[in-house]
Formats: structure tokens, sequence, C-alpha cells
């Protein structure tokens, strides 16, 4: 919202006055000046990146080192424990890690992104749902990029892409979705409370332990009992976990499942459970971010 108030004197300048509070306007008025800011978003995600790399010897390909450095870890480590019932392991590992990678990073930057442009932010008017959007997009960047080394090796081990992983695009909205949501919720907590970034590096080293990225869901059993009470193990942790289901379709439709011998088609309403769940995050975490952002000034 801007109001344009000529003053007179004696450079007769404009003087442009934006409404801050976020809690103003209508939803679509506030989507049209997320498009008008779209140049501001683009540079964003550009400095994010070569703040990223600058000064670094091996730049974006710590994009790649980064996961087949970890691959290279759970395969040897497994392999002296005796994995050998799952096939091609390496890649099983590998397709879990990069959405993985994708996630945490995205979570840390976009968590803090408000906070560490606190100059930007009290001395500039700008819709600040940039800042958390543009450091989910730079880690996007990494992403595409690992993801072609994934593509190099799931040809050279044979397995190559399928029409399954058609999929693939549906499964990575979801996933963008879903951490859009929580990086919103958090990083306008995080403006308020600087708690919220301590706590969270220790939920996500436990959030990774929790998430099927090195080991399998199948490998609990089918059935479990806690309290008197049985349970499907892998089906209660889909339900409670987004992300356990979102690395479980990559996994799925790139590299297949312990009864298959490749990769295999999703379960439609799997997939649609997982996306109605990151649909609701996302309106709760930009429903907070909202009411708070008109706060951020000041709190800074």
């Amino acid at each position: 919202m801007s109001a344009e108030i000529n003053q007179k004197n004696d450079d007769t300048m404009p003087v442009y006055l934006f409404d801050a509070d976020g809690r103003q306007g209508n939803r679509l008025a506030k989507f049209r000046e997320l498009y008008h800011y779209r140049f501001l978003l683009r540079n964003l995600i550009s400095r994010d990146l070569k703040a990223r790399y600058k000064n670094s010897i091996f730049g974006v390909l710590w994009s790649l080192l980064n996961p087949l450095a970890m691959m290279l870890v759970f395969t040897l480590l497994f392999s002296v424990m005796g994995n050998d019932a799952t096939r091609q392991y390496a890649i099983f590992v590998l397709v879990g890690l990069i959405p993985w990678n994708f996630f945490s990073g995205s979570m840390i930057s976009g968590t803090n992104s408000v906070t560490s442009n606190s100059s930007l932010v009290k001395k500039v008017y700008f819709p600040r749902e940039l800042l958390p959007v543009s450091s989910i997009l730079a880690n996007l960047v990494n992403f595409m990029i690992a993801f072609v080394v994934l593509v190099i090796f799931l040809f050279a081990f044979k397995i190559g892409l399928t029409v399954h992983a058609l999929w693939v695009p549906a499964i990575l909205i979801t996933q963008i979705i879903f951490t859009m949501g929580l990086v919103l919720l958090l990083g306008g907590l995080n403006v308020l409370y600087r708690d919220v970034m301590m706590i969270l590096e220790v939920v996500i080293l436990a959030w990774f332990f929790l998430t099927p990225v090195f080991y399998s869901l199948e490998l609990f059993g089918e059935t479990a009992t806690l309290f008197g009470i049985t349970f499907d193990p892998a089906q209660v942790m889909r339900w409670i976990n987004p992300m356990a289901s979102i690395i479980d379709g990559y996994r799925t439709v790139l590299w297949g499942t312990y009864g298959s011998a490749g990769p295999v088609s999703m379960n439609p309403a799997f997939l649609f459970r997982t996306f109605a769940t990151a649909v609701a995050v996302f309106l709760l975490g930009y429903f907070v971010f909202s009411r708070l952002d008109h706060q951020f000034g000041e709190r800074l």
C-alpha cells in the first residue's frame, strides 16, 4: 500500500509512504506486490549464492561434494556392518541425502533470513516474505545441481530414469510448499525469540535420524507394540513426519522398494495426503509470518 505526497519545497520531490503492517490489504494485492518485487527476489537469490561460496576453493561444487561424501561414509559404514540386503546401497542413500540436504539447508538459512538481513529490513520497505523465499530458492538451485549428479549415478548403476520419475516434480513441489510453511513460521518467530535458531539446530539433527535417509522404514517390520497398542511403525512414521513420506516418495520413483527390482510408481492417494499436510503447514506459516512482519523493524 503506498501513497504519494507532493512536498511543496524547493526540490519538489515525491515522498512514498508504505504501510508495513501486513495485516492490512487483501491477499490478491499482496501477491501483486510480491510479483512487483520479483527483480529484488532474483537479486536476493544471486546474493545468497555468491555469499555462500565466497572465498571457497570448490565453490558451487560443494553442492555435489557434500552428498557424495556422506554417501561414501554411509556406504562404507553399512558395508562393514553387513548391510548386504539393500541393493545398490550407494544410490539408496544418495536419493535420500540430496532432498534432505535441500530441506535442512533451507530450514537453517530460511529461519535466519530475516534476522541476518536486519539492516535491510530496518532501512528499506519490501515484502518481508522475499527473504525466506529467496533462501529456499537459493537452496533449490543447489538441489537441482546435485540432482543432475544423481541422474548420472542412476545411469552409472544401470537404474536410469523410468517413466515413474515423472512423479519427481510433484514430490518436489510438495517439499517446497512444506518447507516454505515451516520457514515462514520459524523465520517470523525467530525475530521475536532468538532461541528458535538454537532449538532448530538440535531438532534438525534429531529429525535427520527420524527420517529414512540412510535406512528404510521397512526395517521396522510390519507391526510393533507400544504401551499395549499394536501399529504399523512405517505408516505411523509417514503420518507424523511429512519428510519421511517425501524422502520415501523420491526413493520409490527413483530407486524402488525392497520388494521391487527397480523404480515403481507412487500411490496418488499417498502423495495427495502429504500434499494436503504441506498446504496446511504453509497456510499456518504464512498466517503467522503475516501477523508478525509489521514488528520486524522494531524488534531487530
